[in-house]
């Protein structure tokens, strides 16, 4: 029996074997933006559990654009050749390879989740951040600096230059991120972004920045491999970012070539949140996918086999991106796949467990 999640998806010349994706998850385990060992085998493993779409971590465009510390960059040389050694396992295992390219913006310079969210200071490793107004995040984050224009130049020339070194990495999918407080969701919302200038204001102002760096990273990622944008849909607050500006925003982007808008919400704000259901941002999805049109990608609390099966068929997504799910069970595709269709092609190495008349 044939099912949606285990058909094959297109985007440009990738063909992903299935419709899931393992979302971009920090692992907050780097040294000076290095990946290492942990992604290695982290990644690894979500590609062998049957992913037809592994996504690397938010990759930060330069060392002053991360999160944290221990956040993994793709600002040198150095770090292209610890990611390409990640992406061709990735490819071997029958999975395409993805990076997030992102930038902290005012979130950033903050201590490891487990650690406890709070600035961390110069004296310590810690940074300047910038921001689209100078407006903290919270009252333990670093107040950053209001950026200019010639700023938000550097910044697009930093993403253009953290593009190439993808390609030169061997990424086929690369994501922009544009959603969870971060910097381009910063000047996205009016809760973050309080400028009056050409990158503040209106919805055409407010929006500038992202197509911009959509346009300058368009004219240097090939145009047969296909550009991804995680976007924050709604901040679900009164006067800040929402669907309807969200459905605008995803049609003018698809028109400067993005091809796929991987729809998760909130967290410009503390209070930024709604209560995490299963299933609870697929209406988001679905409306970007049916008012924009174009293709989606629905993430969070999609943990069922068969939840994510409906999705699909009600054309609420393309794809099925999972997060903690796969940090829980990197071996869910399979065994969703064994759930659907009745069987799975477990990698030969596994079929002793997995097949009682395989040879041991």
């Amino acid at each position: 029996m044939s099912s949606q999640l285990f058909t094959s998806y297109t985007s440009r010349s990738v063909v992903l074997k299935n419709r899931i994706g393992v979302s971009p998850m920090c692992q907050y385990s780097a040294e000076n933006g290095m990946p290492n060992t942990w992604h290695t085998v982290h990644l690894g493993s979500r590609a062998v559990g049957g992913a037809g779409l592994v996504f690397v971590e938010a990759a930060a465009v330069a060392a002053d654009a991360r999160i944290s510390p221990a956040d993994i960059g793709i600002w040198n040389d150095q770090q292209v050749a610890a990611f390409l050694l990640i992406a061709q396992f990735i490819k071997s295992q029958g999975a395409a390879p993805g990076i997030q390219l992102a930038h902290a913006g005012r979130k950033g310079s903050t201590q490891v989740p487990w650690v406890g969210r709070k600035a961390v200071p110069a004296r310590e490793g810690g940074w300047a951040t910038y921001g689209p107004s100078a407006l903290s995040f919270n009252d333990v984050y670093t107040e950053p600096q209001a950026m200019s224009a010639a700023d938000v130049d550097r910044i697009i020339d930093e993403f253009v230059q953290a593009t190439r070194r993808s390609v030169k990495a061997g990424f086929e999918v690369l994501e922009l991120h544009m959603g969870h407080g971060y910097l381009l969701h910063q000047f996205l919302s009016p809760l973050a972004n309080q400028r009056d200038d050409e990158y503040g204001g209106s919805f055409e102002h407010r929006t500038a920045f992202a197509r911009e760096l959509v346009a300058a990273v368009r004219a240097v990622w090939p145009e047969h491999l296909p550009l991804f944008v995680r976007l924050s849909v709604t901040d679900w607050l009164d006067n800040g970012w929402d669907v309807a500006q969200s459905i605008r925003l995803s049609a003018a982007l698809a028109k400067l070539g993005v091809d796929v808008i991987d729809c998760s919400s909130g967290s410009v704000v503390p209070e930024s949140r709604v209560v995490q259901a299963p299933g609870y941002q697929v209406p988001l999805s679905a409306a970007i996918r049916k008012e924009a049109a174009v293709a989606t990608a629905a993430v969070g609390k999609i943990t069922d086999a068969r939840q994510a099966e409906l999705i699909l068929e009600a054309g609420e997504a393309d794809l099925i991106f999972m997060a903690r799910g796969l940090l829980v069970d990197p071996y869910w595709p399979l065994r969703a796949q064994q759930e659907l269709e009745g069987d799975a092609v477990w990698p030969v190495q596994y079929q002793r467990a997995v097949n009682p008349n395989a040879p041991s």
